[in-house]
Parts: structure tokens; C-alpha cells; sequence
């Protein structure tokens, strides 16, 4: 039972039939436009689902609501069988993240290892779960993310070391051949064991760089003395294996002749610049996508916490809903507009994601001197998905009403609350308790694309068509390609019904016709 809430297609069609008199196609129309969530389809299904349920003798509140049940219903509907299925997943999934959390997750962000995105809110989880993420080590990190066995059979804490292969920039073939190594002769005592055991072909210098910014070696010495002695290290190992080849000596350094394990010392320059801590922050953004050995905010954690919505939760879902957003600034680009006004497109990021903002020149010139890389801001705004010719995309921004910059001191000052971390709820797609309004979500444009505007027979018989079912949906007619494309709205538009939108598709091609 699913005591009086609809969860399944199968129980809206069958409520369709019992309670509107709908015949067995009807009620699979209707299953179709919920499945599909075509909307065309269910605005002309509403009137139908009322009357009918109102000629069996149901009040037209209980119709109404029915109908405001199923309009919330084809946001996210199933039949049983898609849904039986994908609950059994979702109890086995539970079952191994209660049983297994730290090979679940290791598994997980396995799978999620080229999303960054992801990846951070897989990391910021594992956190919440106790569960500590470790910098990828050559000594114990392998292709994919791994579990780090307990030190002691009385150890309770968890730990999940970085897969060297989501480092940028490093293979899984190099990888393979450090494993090879140590697997071998056991784990790596020196940088002088490790660039004398591996194969310099397969682990090259653009492989140890990036190693290297992402603390892959910090076991052995600081990444400020290892960058600034790369080229000595590269060296090394090219005439270890050098030597190794031509059999003067084997990959430890032993001559033949003695048997003697005499490696030659590596004279590493420990006098080299001191790299800043906000520039090894930045190598590891670069190359691991996130941050691991400290978040730049992390000072700023209960202030954004309690202020902002994490930007790595706000989705095309949530256009046009107001949000408080905040972060770091990692890039800032200002232009002229056509009237001679400046505006900006600031990107900040936060321990989630990153997101644009979008500043307009009123609010520019009201902020000025805050967009400058690195400082940490507050800003508050618009959600919007929307291209700039009304088209819903992936791609979510936010449209700047005010900002201010955060200052450590400020952050410091603050006094958490003990609140919850804000969220943003979707944008409402209609009004569910007022039945008698039409629905908020209905088509509002019909877009028309046109790659060729020189197609004669083409424009006059859009425009026939046009004419000839003239209506209440407004028409626009994007002309040119991507790169050179310009969105024209005609005067007069057209009927909503599907046979009118069928003719079109067959005219101007069935992907270039979308209503939205």
C-alpha cells in the first residue's frame, strides 16, 4: 500500500478509470504525458480528468485536487516496475554505506573520479561520516581511490587514500609502473629509491610535476624543494636506468662486480624559493580539483555555512529563486557593453563547486574594487539556467543584485548560530492549492530554428503555417548558427495544438521546433 499517495503511474491510470471514466487508451494518454511530462499533452488532459470525474458523480474540489496531485505527480514518475527496481538499488546501496561507509565512498568517488564537482561533495560527505580522505602518496595510493587498512586490529578510524590516476596529467600506465615498483622491492625509503626503481620512460617529468603539486611526495621532503629541484630528480632517474640498461649497475645501484648497493646520492638545493601556501592550494585546485590539505575558506566555514547556499546544491531547478551565495573569487573579467558601460563575469567557488556571477553595470559600479582574485565575497541574487535566448540550459549563474567582500576578521567574529545550512526549494511549476489557475509551467514560446535564412521556400511556408492556425503561443525564429545566431520574435502567434507543432517539425526539421 502507498496509503493515498500516488507513487506509481499504474495507480494514477487506474484512479483515471475508476474515478474520471477514462477508457483504457485514455488512460495510457494520460500515463504518456505524465511519463513524458509533456506538458501540451496534460494541459489538454485537465479539463477532461475534471469533467469526467465530476460526471461520476465527484466533487469538483476532490477532481481539482487530483488533478494538482498528478500536475506534481509527472515531475517525477515511474511505473512500478522502474521504480520496484531502482528501490531495490537504493536499499542495497543504504545497506553497503551503513555496513562498508569507507568502501562505499572510496567506490563512489571512484566512479565520479573526473567530476570534481562531484567529487567535492563526495569528500565534504565523507567528512560528515568521520571518514578521512588522504593526498594521493606513491607509496600508498594505487589507480583507483582505496580503502587505508587499519594501522591496528583496535583501529577504528577510516581512511581512504586519493587515486593517483585522478590526478591530472598522470596516466594510468604511470601509475601502474609505481605500483610495479614498490609491489616488488616494497615500499619507496628515499626519492633516491623511487627514481632508481621506476621506469623514467613511463613515469616522465610531466608525471613527477604533477605528483609533486599534489603531495604525492610530502612523506619524502616539501613540494617547494622538490619543484625547485625537478630537473635534478628527471636526471636521476634517466641515468639510473641508463646504467641499469647497459648493465653498469641494477636499478638499486649494485655493480656487478662488488654486489654492493652503493645508489649514488641525490644532492637536492634545499636554499630554493619557499612556495606559499595559497600557490600549493592552487596547484592542488589545478590538478586534483579541489582542495585537500586545507580549504582556502575554511576560516569562513560557519559564516558561509550559515549564510549562503552551497553552490554545489543550486540547479537549473532552481531558476529565478533569490539566493545568498559566497566564496572565493578565482576569476573576474570585465567588459565594455555597447552603451559604453562596464559590467563583469565574476567566477567564485566555495568547498562544493564553482558558479558565474553575472554583475550588470548599476551593480559593477556600486561594487566596485571587491572583484579582485582571491578575496572572499557575499553576494546576493537571482538563480537563472536561461541562454540569453530564453532557452533553459545546464549551465546555472547567478544574477547579482548587491555583494560585499568578508574579511578574515569578519569571519572570525562571527558567532554561529547552530542553523542548518541553508537550501534553496525548486521554483514553483505551478499552484498546487489553487486548482482553478492554470498551470505556472505552460509553454510560454515556440522556437523555431533557422540555419539558412537564405531557404525561400522555407521562411513562406513557416509562415503560411503560421498564419493559418493563428494562436495565443508566441513564436520566435532563432536565425544562424551557434556562433552568429539572432532571436527574432514575430508579430502574431500560433495555436498550441500538437498537429500545428507536427507541421512545423516536418517543415523546418523535427530538432530545430521546441516549445518552452
Amino acid at each position: 500500500p502507498t496509503y493515498g499517495v500516488m507513487v506509481y503511474q499504474e495507480q494514477v491510470m487506474q484512479i483515471a478509470k475508476d474515478m474520471c471514466g477514462f477508457s483504457g487508451g485514455e488512460s495510457d494518454t494520460l500515463r504518456k504525458a505524465v511519463g513524458k511530462k509533456i506538458r501540451e499533452m496534460m494541459i489538454k488532459m485537465k479539463d477532461k480528468i475534471i469533467d469526467g470525474a465530476i460526471k461520476q458523480g465527484v466533487e469538483r474540489s476532490i477532481a481539482e485536487k487530483f488533478w494538482n496531485d498528478v500536475e506534481g505527480f509527472a515531475d517525477y514518475a515511474f511505473n512500478k516496475s522502474h521504480a520496484a527496481c531502482y528501490g531495490l538499488i537504493a536499499y542495497q546501496t543504504a545497506y553497503l554505506k551503513a555496513h562498508y561507509p569507507a568502501a562505499f565512498m572510496a567506490a563512489l568517488m571512484t566512479s565520479d573520479f573526473d567530476d570534481t564537482d562531484r567529487l567535492a561533495i563526495e569528500i565534504t560527505e565523507c567528512k560528515h561520516m568521520g571518514i578521512q580522505v588522504l593526498p594521493p602518496d606513491v607509496n600508498e595510493s594505487f589507480v583507483e581511490f582505496a580503502v587505508v587498512p587499519p594501522s591496528s586490529q583496535s583501529s577504528t578510524s577510516q581512511k581512504i587514500r586519493f587515486g593517483m590516476a585522478a590526478v591530472k596529467n598522470v596516466g594510468a600506465g604511470a601509475v601502474e609502473e609505481i605500483i610495479r615498483a614498490r609491489t616488488e622491492d616494497g615500499a619507496f625509503a628515499s626519492l633516491e629509491d623511487f627514481f632508481g626503481k621506476v621506469n623514467s620512460r613511463i613515469v616522465n617529468r610531466k608525471t613527477v610535476e604533477s605528483l609533486i603539486k599534489a603531495g604525492a611526495f610530502d612523506n619524502f621532503a616539501d613540494r617547494s624543494v622538490l619543484i625547485g629541484n625537478i630537473d635534478v630528480l628527471v636526471s636521476y632517474g634517466t641515468r639510473m636506468q641508463k646504467q641499469a640498461e647497459s648493465g653498469q649497475t641494477d636499478l638499486f645501484g649494485a655493480t656487478e662486480d662488488t654486489g654492493i648497493r652503493s645508489a649514488p646520492l641525490l644532492q637536492l638545493n634545499e636554499s630554493v624559493p619557499k612556495i606559499h601556501d595559497q600557490e600549493q592550494l592552487q596547484w592542488e585546485r589545478e590538478l586534483l580539483g579541489l582542495y585537500m590539505s586545507r580549504h582556502p575558506l575554511e576560516a569562513y566555514k560557519n559564516f558561509l555555512q550559515e549564510k549562503t547556499v552551497a553552490l554545489g546544491s543550486i540547479q537549473p531547478e532552481h531558476h529565478n529563486r533569490k539566493a545568498d551565495v559566497g566564496g572565493m573569487i578565482i576569476d573576474a573579467r570585465e567588459i565594455t557593453t555597447r552603451n559604453g558601460k562596464k559590467m563583469a563575469f565574476v567566477k567564485i567557488s566555495d568547498e562544493t563547486s564553482e558558479m558565474e556571477l553575472i554583475l550588470f553595470p548599476s551593480v559593477y559600479e556600486q561594487t566596485l574594487g571587491i572583484w579582485e582574485r582571491d578575496k572572499i565575497i557575499l553576494a546576493k541574487g537571482k538563480v537563472n539556467a536561461e541562454d540569453k535566448d530564453g532557452n533553459m540550459t545546464g549551465e546555472v549563474k547567478v544574477m547579482v543584485d548587491d555583494a560585499r567582500e568578508v574579511t578574515p576578521e569578519q569571519a572570525a567574529a562571527y558567532t554561529p548560530t547552530g542553523k542548518k545550512p541553508r537550501e534553496l526549494k525548486p521554483a514553483a511549476t505551478s499552484k498546487r492549492t489553487s486548482a482553478a489557475k492554470p498551470m505556472q509551467d505552460a509553454p510560454k514560446r515556440l522556437y523555431i530554428r533557422i540555419v539558412d535564412s537564405s531557404n525561400s521556400k522555407l521562411l513562406v511556408d513557416l509562415k503560411q503555417t503560421i498564419d493559418s492556425h493563428a494562436g495565443a503561443l508566441e513564436v520566435v525564429l532563432v536565425v544562424g548558427t551557434d556562433a552568429q545566431k539572432q532571436a527574432i520574435k514575430l508579430p502574431s502567434g500560433v495555436n498550441e495544438d500538437t498537429t500545428v507543432l507536427e507541421k512545423l517539425k516536418t517543415i523546418a526539421g523535427k530538432q530545430n521546433v521546441k516549445v518552452q
